[in-house]
């Protein structure tokens, strides 16, 4: 019993790192008042990046430096629709996923062409940390883990850190909340939002080579499968905290883990069912969360200087 919980709980983290990860990205952005539902398209043009130079060239490393540098045009893209274009953030978002979709779907039939078998590509592999690893239930599940979860792990520090504790996240936050009186401040309200959506394209994009160099060793066709949708689900429930949007995370690992064990067992239901499971669980949870959650007062609103 006791080692299926900690297996159960193991695959809850890992699930949990990419949804974390470009949780985070995203609440970094909505506090500058910034909305991003394209988290898909984010994601997956990462994943396609990080998978297409890492098996072109073998190198682990210039697959993430793929996936970043990606995950940051993407990101940059929607930034420049939204702030200095001021198009509606929400339609820009979900026209990204869209392309994200056709052109990585593309990109990928250019480079492998029609093939049975799945091109792959190195991953990551665990790395125990001596003495930690043997600590009863948690060493296995916090201290066998790869580099991915360890940085997440050290990211979740740093960013509360930068959000709480620093002046630059004190302005963040009052660029979200009222940009006005942050420009008269001397706070430079689009390049603040700027610096924000460069963060979420840099973890979303870090969450899709995680999809590719650390969990799968592949790629197909919508591989992120509606991930960034369910790393928003994270963010409101985890109300733009780095911590809280692990929790979150990891609740919603829970139930991913819980029903690919149930699958496994060979229960006699269509797999359609065990699939949703995730996807049900974040949406009660989302339901009875609605009501304390708040947003920044300026999200999703363009800034216009000379306007009254």
């Amino acid at each position: 019993m006791i080692a299926l919980i900690t297996s159960i709980i193991a695959a809850s983290i890992r699930i949990a790192t990419p949804l974390t990860f470009a949780g985070i990205g995203e609440a970094i952005n909505e506090k500058s008042g910034v909305i991003n539902i394209g988290l898909d398209s984010i994601m997956l043009s990462g994943a396609f990046a990080s998978f297409y130079i890492c098996n072109k060239t073998g190198s682990i490393l210039l697959g993430v430096v793929a996936g970043l540098i990606c995950g940051v045009i993407i990101s940059l893209i929607h930034g420049f629709l939204s702030i200095k274009g001021k198009a509606n953030q929400t339609i820009v978002g979900l026209a990204l996923n869209f392309f994200a979709l056709g052109l990585t779907s593309f990109l990928f039939l250019v480079g492998f062409g029609t093939s049975t078998e799945l091109p792959s590509c190195k991953v990551v592999s665990n790395m125990s940390i001596p003495l930690l690893n043997r600590i009863p239930i948690i060493g296995k599940v916090i201290f066998s883990q790869n580099i991915f979860v360890y940085f997440l792990f050290l990211l979740l520090i740093i960013s509360y850190i930068i959000l709480y504790k620093t002046s630059w996240g004190i302005n963040l936050v009052a660029v979200g909340e009222n940009p006005k009186a942050a420009d008269t401040a001397g706070i430079n309200v689009n390049k603040t939002r700027y610096i924000a959506c460069v963060i979420n394209g840099l973890l979303g994009g870090l969450a899709g080579s995680y999809l590719t160099l650390a969990q799968l060793g592949f790629f197909m066709e919508n591989i992120t499968g509606g991930k960034g949708y369910m790393a928003l689900v994270a963010v409101i429930l985890g109300k733009r905290n780095p911590f809280k949007i692990f929790l979150a995370a990891l609740v919603i690992g829970v139930a991913d883990a819980i029903q690919m064990r149930l699958q496994t067992v060979g229960i006699p239901l269509p797999s359609e069912l065990f699939t949703m499971l995730p996807y049900i669980v974040a949406m009660l949870v989302l339901l009875f969360s609605m009501k304390n959650n708040k947003d920044p007062l300026a999200l999703g609103t363009p800034y216009e200087r000379n306007a009254r």
